[in-house]
C-alpha cells in the first residue's frame, strides 16, 4: 500500500541527504519527493509518497523521529487531504492531430505551454489519478518526454474526505444502474 508522509524538518544542509541515507540503508524505497519551504521560516516540508504496510510505514516514522532537524510526521494516508501533482508532457503532434490533443488538453483542465511543428508540451495539474487518466489519453499520440513532480499534500480542514465522496457516488450511480 503507498503511503504519503509530510515531514517537517529544520532547514539545514544535510537534512534530505539523511533522510534518504536512512531509507537507502533499510531498503525503503521513496517512490515520489516534494521539497519545499514550509509555513514558517527556518522549516522545510518534505512530502514523499512510500510503499509498504503499516508495520513497515511504522518502523519508518519511528526512524525518522530519531533524526535530529525532524520536527513532525504525519501520515496522510487515512486523513482527508488535497493532494496535488505537475506533470509536463511533450507529445507528438503531427498537424493532423494537434487538435485532438488539444481537445483533450480542454477536459482535462490541462494547458499548452509549448508549440513546435511535430510536438505540443502538455502541462497538467491534479490529483494523481488525473495524471494516469491523461497519459492513458495521450499515449496513443506518443509521449517523447515526461516530467513529474513529486505529490504534494495538505490535510483539509474540512474534514471531508473527497475519496469517500468519489466512491459514495460511483456506488450509488452502481446503485441506480442496477434498478
Amino acid at each position: 500500500m503507498k503511503h504519503t508522509l509530510s515531514v517537517v524538518v529544520q532547514d539545514e544542509a544535510g537534512v534530505l541527504t539523511r533522510i534518504a541515507s536512512l531509507f537507502a540503508r533499510r531498503g525503503f524505497n521513496i517512490e515520489s519527493l516534494a521539497v519545499g519551504t514550509a509555513e514558517q521560516d527556518g522549516f522545510t516540508r518534505i512530502t514523499m509518497v512510500v510503499s509498504g504496510d503499516d508495520h513497515t510505514i511504522e518502523q519508518i516514522t519511528k526512524q525518522l523521529h530519531k533524526l535530529i532537524n525532524v520536527i513532525t510526521i504525519l501520515d496522510f494516508t487515512n486523513i482527508p487531504c488535497v493532494e496535488r501533482e505537475l506533470m509536463l508532457v511533450k507529445v507528438n503532434a503531427a498537424p493532423n492531430v494537434r487538435s485532438e490533443i488539444i481537445e483533450i488538453a480542454q477536459i482535462f483542465r490541462a494547458r499548452i505551454v509549448d508549440v513546435a511543428d511535430d510536438f505540443l508540451t502538455v502541462e497538467v495539474v491534479g490529483d494523481p489519478g488525473k495524471m494516469v487518466a491523461i497519459l492513458k489519453m495521450l499515449n496513443k499520440f506518443g509521449i517523447r518526454e515526461i516530467a513529474r513532480t513529486g505529490k504534494v499534500s495538505l490535510t483539509r480542514e474540512s474534514g471531508v474526505n473527497t475519496e469517500y465522496l468519489k466512491i459514495s457516488r460511483d456506488g450509488a450511480r452502481g446503485a441506480l444502474s442496477n434498478l
